[in-house]
């Protein structure tokens, strides 16, 4: 086989991992091809950014995935990092309700509740509103012809309350949107399936729950490096052939010629390519592939805005009266922050002895004017608020605000059915370009790694047709 010229738009998590498994694959077929990926910033790694500063570890965008999502703590084998793996410390989540810290009752699995006696005697919902929920045990399986929003979803077999004060919270910080606007098949299919199987979502939660769960000592479910998700960049970054990552470079248009691609660049350099992975936000695609209406997205919601901010303490100045991780803001609070990490006890290996580290999270769907502030004002904002949610009025040892800009895309009713016209549009008009990344198929750690990983694959394949 030739040498395939090969490119790979975007350097983050997804088009990073899609290189490596693509190097991967192609030499243990005997072959090398000539890859070159592209990333418009000055660094790899887009949202996962680490900060060291005097012996804290501070994350500026996701700060851990989820282990019974495989594939990144299979990389993180794979690039020889697992003695630097890191397990969350367990604790009491809490809900912010009528301006005071509550617990989330024991054995609420995403919201949804699997144990009688925590969910009647917690003070987040009204008796009705615990008698409403408990009409899902006798609720008939929906029909849903079409997909449907998470909202809808939950509000019929739980009710408004639980919903509101519970599942919103939690499930919509996960994409900084609106449940009532996020389709179901393609962020939480999981819920759709229980039901189906077991008719009642509570009942088949119960019996689909982990031993562990049903009693074991509690294990954190989220993995961590060390020293920073930043090695695990700094590792694929070291593992790719030097020169073949090339950052400062952003890609104006991709065009399609008779023996491949020509993509030009804002230094009206010209790369031609046989494979092209995009990995990209899709409004940046709509730019890339002007031509092609089957790549513009179906609906007109646009990616949210958010703002991470993360507040060092002396460990005497920000002491917390509970035990725990942190907690959840519901949209019904009137608060700016939609959540709190106690970072130094969630991650302990964060923060060093005598110092406390808290990391609040601003900005989500329809509310998103406060990550276009001074950094002054939204840690005024954020102050104002962990003040009188948790009485810390000292001032911090320093802060770090870092805005992630239209950074999280909003899969709506009809996302999975818009993604498999990219796909099929493609193969049909764009034979050689391949699709991955947070717009598409999952936004976490994991599902970027995924996609990367199966797209290098399909290059591959298509190579060898």
């Amino acid at each position: 086989m030739n040498s395939p010229r090969i490119a790979i738009l975007g350097g983050g998590i997804t088009g990073l991992s899609a290189a490596y498994y693509l190097l991967r694959e192609a030499r243990e077929q005997g072959f090398t091809p000539q890859l070159t990926l592209l990333e418009a910033d000055r660094r790899l790694g887009g949202k996962i950014d680490t900060e060291r500063t005097d012996g804290f570890v501070m994350e500026k965008g996701p700060d851990s995935f989820l282990e019974r999502k495989p594939s990144a703590k299979q990389l993180v084998v794979d690039l020889g990092l697992e003695k630097e793996l890191v397990r969350n410390q367990t604790g009491q989540a809490y809900i912010l309700h009528r301006g005071r810290l509550t617990p989330i009752p024991e054995g609420a699995v995403m919201g949804i509740p699997t144990r009688l006696s925590p969910f009647v005697t917690t003070r987040l919902f009204s008796p009705a509103a615990k008698l409403r929920a408990a009409a899902d045990l006798i609720l008939p399986r929906g029909n849903y012809d079409d997909d449907v929003s998470v909202g809808h979803f939950f509000r019929r077999r739980l009710g408004d309350e639980v919903v509101d004060h519970l599942i919103e919270p939690l499930l919509s910080g996960i994409y900084a949107g609106n449940i009532d606007h996020l389709s179901l098949q393609a962020t939480f299919p999981q819920f759709a399936a229980i039901e189906e199987k077991y008719r009642s979502l509570i009942l088949g939660m119960k019996r689909t729950r982990s031993p562990q769960a049903n009693g074991g000592k509690p294990q954190g479910a989220f993995l961590t490096l060390k020293n920073g998700l930043q090695s695990l960049v700094d590792a694929l970054d070291n593992a790719l052939p030097p020169g073949s990552m090339r950052t400062g470079i952003r890609v104006k248009e991709v065009k399609k010629e008779a023996n491949g691609y020509h993509l030009l660049t804002d230094y009206s350099e010209t790369i031609a390519a046989d494979i092209v992975i995009v990995t990209l936000p899709q409004p940046e695609v709509d730019l890339l592939f002007p031509r092609y209406d089957f790549l513009k997205a179906h609906h007109s919601s646009p990616a949210t805005s958010v703002a991470n901010v993360i507040l060092a303490y002396n460990a005497e100045d920000a002491r917390l009266e509970m035990d725990g991780t942190g907690f959840v803001v519901p949209r019904r609070e009137p608060t700016t922050i939609t959540a709190c990490t106690w970072t130094h006890q969630k991650w302990p290996h964060t923060t060093p002895a005598g110092k406390a580290l808290i990391r609040c999270y601003v900005g989500r769907s329809g509310d998103e004017a406060i990550v276009d502030e001074s950094d002054e004002t939204i840690v005024g904002t954020v102050r104002q608020d962990i003040n009188q949610i948790m009485g810390i009025t000292d001032k911090p040892l320093f802060t770090r605000v870092t805005r992630w800009k239209k950074a999280m895309p909003q899969y709506t009713p009809g996302h999975a059915e818009w993604v498999a016209q990219v796909r099929a549009g493609s193969r049909e008009h764009l034979p050689g370009i391949f699709w991955a990344g947070a717009s598409y198929s999952g936004v976490g750690i994991p599902d970027c790694i995924d996609q990367g990983k199966h797209a290098a694959h399909d290059a591959l394949a298509f190579l060898q047709r």
